[in-house]
């Protein structure tokens, strides 16, 4: 349950558009001058080096944000958490979710962050410090429940497990259920991977049913390599920002043209 390292897969297809999403979507929620909380059930390390020997035995993030970082704008908000991280960081260095988060929100916002593989929460520790946020080795989606409804009452949560155990699928759509029974003003963002078996059919069905008014948005990509079963990767979005679904179809074009 504890061996996935997301060194190996970070910045692939698939967080360009977990990551590109989830930064629009940050730099819309800090238009507001109230203060927001960002959560995460399945943190990471948080920063990544892709020069890295994992990272460049599988090539993943040479096909994905290195292929794809000419559809964001400089403007953009994922162009920009990218910028940032490769300034203090290095030109190898890509952000995870939480130093995306970091790098997109203010002072005034609160960041709660779980993992609980203990080399991933020690590195996500020392690369989330500057930015105050509250790291847990616990279970993340526990911890959720526990937690909400948070302070400040606004913000997000990302859930984004490895799916390493099967049984996620079953588990998440009742644990989003009690998220959004405690939490109902809250954005709740589910990342799934999307394989060539399509395990996550039963819980997107399950999902669609228990929250109609909820935003899907996938994407279909190459295998990464020969025989990998990832062939696209999905969002599942309670509570989606206005005006988000013009972000969607850029990005499902931009995708559209992988071959």
């Amino acid at each position: 349950m504890l061996s996935y390292q997301h060194l190996y897969h970070a910045g692939n297809l698939a967080d360009v558009q977990k990551h590109s999403v989830l930064a629009w979507t940050l730099d819309y929620l800090i238009q507001k001058d109230k203060p927001l909380t960002y959560m995460e059930t399945h943190a990471g390390r948080g920063l990544y080096d892709l020069s890295s020997a994992e990272a460049i035995k599988t090539g993943e993030a040479e096909k994905g944000i290195e292929l794809c970082a000419k559809w964001f704008t400089p403007s953009h908000p994922y162009s920009r958490a990218i910028a940032k991280t490769k300034a203090e960081r290095g030109q190898s260095a890509y952000p995870g979710s939480p130093l995306i988060a970091g790098h997109t929100l203010r002072e005034t916002d609160t960041i709660h962050l779980c993992e609980l593989h203990p080399q991933e929460h020690a590195a996500l520790d020392y690369a989330t410090s500057p930015f105050g946020a509250h790291v847990y080795a616990e279970d993340g989606l526990a911890k959720a429940v526990s937690i909400l409804p948070p302070t400040p009452r606004r913000g997000l949560l990302l859930i984004d497990p490895s799916y390493e155990v099967k049984t996620d699928y079953e588990t998440i759509p009742r644990v989003i259920g009690q998220i959004a029974r405690k939490w109902n003003v809250g954005l709740i963002y589910l990342w799934y991977p999307i394989l060539t078996d399509a395990p996550h059919r039963i819980m997107l069905n399950t999902l669609r049913q228990d929250h109609p008014d909820a935003l899907v948005h996938e994407v279909r990509f190459p295998p990464a390599r020969e025989g990998h079963r990832m062939v696209g990767s999905g969002l599942f979005m309670i509570n989606a920002p206005f005006g988000i679904e013009g972000e969607l179809k850029r990005l499902t074009q931009r995708f559209s043209t992988l071959k």
